[in-house]
Parts: structure tokens; C-alpha cells; sequence
């Protein structure tokens, strides 16, 4: 399709949708437009970061939603109130359900448009994020992290072993979800938590190291994020009986969602502020897991790759301690050295070829409401980056 008239488009869901998002304060700024409807191929996606993705502003999933919270907050309900409220704590803290969103809206794409789910694609979408709240209290703990969601952290409120002890309860009280939805969902998720664990394994033992290559990184992120939200996708397209082609390429569109997501993020604590962000920028220089854009620049070879290899020194721990090195303004200027990098770009659009092998995955079930808000959530990740000019 070419131009913005489209009165006789087949696609009108997706413009109806996009038209709602693009009067989203902060998403899109004067004479801006939604990469890949009316943008340029080779434009530079420089906006401010938006906190709402259009996947999320769809009534009925809003409605479902509420489901999904209400069932997780039951679903760590136990005997011990004590064991009830460190269970609960990151559920009450909130968040943006990405996981949860994904498993439904991926059970509602056979429909024209998307209704009220069914109790058991509900039980799915609570799974998948139990899964992922039982994967922070983890991260939390090797983080040594204060807070997570503007609250405080389990470990530091509970003490790491009872944060350990949680996350691992949640991760069980997913798995025996999983169980009520049948076998296969649950060898699903069980081998998604195993491939979490994998993910983090590969990052931990390549922290500070200058030599990570690109295929270690890809990896890492396949395990530890891209898994869970194609199995966030497929758990969903498999309770809703979808058939078998529809379930592979609602995974293959979760997983590369997942690929792009993590690039994304990657390069938001490289090109963000603190205020933006929620949380310290360069917190992954800071902790020694050198992301895609770090290690394409060391790659590139040249003044720029000497200067921040010089940088990343001084900030790794040299007395064996895993406590962060205390350097703002190495830090400060390894961030700037990036941000001026081609690898922000190189890496953007990275994201964008993995965002593309989902869209193409998703095409032959296109024109449903859901099929649509995937699209259009994915298009809107690319969207959040912004660059040095």
C-alpha cells in the first residue's frame, strides 16, 4: 500500500488501531510517522520513550487482563500469610503484562475480532508470567537490586534465601498451571524455564568479558527472553485449538518479538536517560554484560573501539568483587562514545529484521483485530529508541 488514503483498504483494523496510538502524548511527535506505514525504509527511529504499546489499549484485552490479575494474585494465595505476601509482592507492584498480553491476544487471532478469552487461555497467560515473576526475583538476588517497579526488591526487604525460595515457588505454582492445561503445555514451560536458566548461564559467563562475540549474545537472549514470549504465544494459540501451522507462527512471531525486545532494551540503557528509563542508564556497562551495540563497536576495530575498551576497564571490578565500580564518568562517556556509534543503528535495525521474520510469519493470518495489534505492538518496539543525533 502506498500513500494514507485507504477507504477501500483491506487493512483498516490496522490503520483504526494505529490512528488511536498516534494520539498517545510522547509516541508520536508533529509530522511523524509510524515506521513501516508511511516512513521511509531507511529512517532513523528517534522518538522519546513510550510507555504504551497500542497492544495494550484494546478494550477487550484491557477486560482480560483484569482476569489475568485477579488469577494471579489467587494463584500465591497459601495457607502461610507470610509466604502469601513475599509471593505477592512484585504481583501487587504491577507491570505491563507483555506475557500475559502476548498469550492472549495470540488465542484470539482465528477470530475476526477478539473477545472475551476462555477461562483456560486466562490459567495460560497467568503460567507464562509466573514464570517471568519467579525469573526476577532470581535476577534480583544476582543483581544485588534495591528495588524492581518503584518498589522494594524481595531480596532486599526478605534476605536473598527467602527471595530464591519465592521465586522458586512461583515457578511452581506455574508449573502446576501448566499441568491443568494438559501435557503438552506443561513439557512447554518446563523446557522454557530450562532454557531461561540457559540464557542467564551463557550472560553470566561472558560478564566483563571484551571478547563476547555476537553469536554468544544472540544466545544469551534466545534463552533468557525470546523463549518466554514464544512460548507466551504458543501456550495461548495451543489452549484457543488453534491449528498446528497457526501455533509454529504465532511462536516464530513471539520468539523474534522476543529477539527484537531484548535488542531494544539493550540499546535503551545505552540511549536513554535515567528520568526515561525509571532506573540508572548503563546499568549493563555497569554490570559487565556488554550488549549488541558494545560489542559490534569493539568489533568495528578503531580509535572509537580503543577508547572504549580503554572505558569498560575502568569499569570492571579488578579484585575479583562482584561490587559495581563506583565511575560516573567513565560510565557517562562510554555512554556518549555509543550513543555516536553506527552500532545503534546497525543494532536497530537488527531489531527490525527480527520484528520483520515475525510479520512474515504472521501474514498468512492477517486482517484479524488481533493478528493486527501483534503487528502493530511490534512496530511500535522499534519505535521506542532514540539516538544521538
Amino acid at each position: 500500500m502506498t500513500g494514507d488514503s485507504c477507504s477501500e483498504c483491506t487493512q483498516r483494523p490496522r490503520h483504526r488501531l494505529l490512528g488511536r496510538v498516534a494520539t498517545v502524548r510522547g509516541i508520536v511527535g508533529p509530522g511523524v510517522r509510524v515506521p513501516g506505514y508511511g516512513f521511509p525504509a531507511a529512517a532513523a527511529y528517534i522518538w522519546p520513550v513510550a510507555a504504551v504499546s497500542p497492544l495494550l489499549q484494546l478494550p477487550v484485552l484491557q477486560a482480560d487482563l483484569v482476569r489475568v490479575e485477579d488469577a494471579l494474585k489467587s494463584s500465591v494465595v497459601t495457607d502461610d500469610p507470610f509466604l502469601t505476601e513475599v509471593a505477592s509482592h512484585l504481583i501487587l507492584a504491577g507491570g505491563k503484562r507483555v506475557r500475559p498480553a502476548f498469550c492472549v491476544t495470540a488465542a484470539a487471532t482465528a477470530s475476526a475480532e477478539m473477545g472475551a478469552s476462555s477461562a483456560d487461555v486466562v490459567l495460560g497467560a497467568v503460567s507464562v508470567e509466573l514464570v517471568h515473576l519467579g525469573s526476577l526475583y532470581h535476577d534480583d538476588v544476582m543483581d544485588d537490586a534495591t528495588t524492581r517497579r518503584t518498589v522494594e526488591s524481595v531480596n532486599a526487604r526478605w534476605g536473598n534465601l527467602k527471595a530464591i525460595l519465592a521465586g522458586d515457588y512461583l515457578l511452581a505454582k506455574a508449573s502446576e498451571i501448566a499441568a491443568s492445561l494438559g501435557t503438552e503445555v506443561a513439557g512447554l514451560l518446563a523446557a522454557t524455564i530450562g532454557k531461561l536458566c540457559e540464557g542467564q548461564i551463557l550472560e553470566l559467563q561472558h560478564a566483563f568479558s571484551l571478547e563476547r562475540s555476537e553469536a554468544a549474545y544472540l544466545s544469551s537472549i534466545d534463552g533468557k527472553t525470546a523463549s518466554l514470549l514464544g512460548t507466551s504465544c504458543r501456550v495461548g494459540a495451543i489452549v484457543a485449538g488453534l491449528p498446528r501451522p497457526q501455533i509454529d507462527a504465532l511462536t516464530t512471531f513471539g520468539r523474534s518479538f522476543g529477539m527484537a525486545f531484548q535488542i531494544v532494551d539493550d540499546l535503551l540503557d545505552v540511549t536513554s536517560t535515567d528520568e526515561e528509563l525509571g532506573k540508572p542508564a548503563g546499568h549493563d556497562l555497569v554490570e559487565g554484560t556488554y550488549t549488541l551495540p558494545v560489542i559490534r563497536t569493539l568489533a568495528a576495530g578503531g580509535p572509537q573501539a580503543s577508547e572504549l575498551r580503554d572505558l569498560l576497564v575502568k569499569l570492571a571490578p579488578t579484585d575479583g568483587s562482584i561490587e559495581p565500580v563506583d565511575d560516573p564518568e567513565s560510565l557517562e562517556a562510554a555512554r556518549l562514545l555509543l550513543r555516536s556509534s553506527p552500532a545503534v543503528q546497525s543494532s536497530l535495525e537488527t531489531a527490525r529484521a527480527f520484528v520483520e521474520e515475525g510479520q512474515r510469519a504472521l501474514a498468512p493470518y492477517a486482517g484479524t483485530e488481533a493478528t493486527t495489534a501483534l503487528e502493530a505492538a511490534a512496530e511500535h518496539l522499534l519505535g521506542t529508541v532514540r539516538s544521538a543525533a
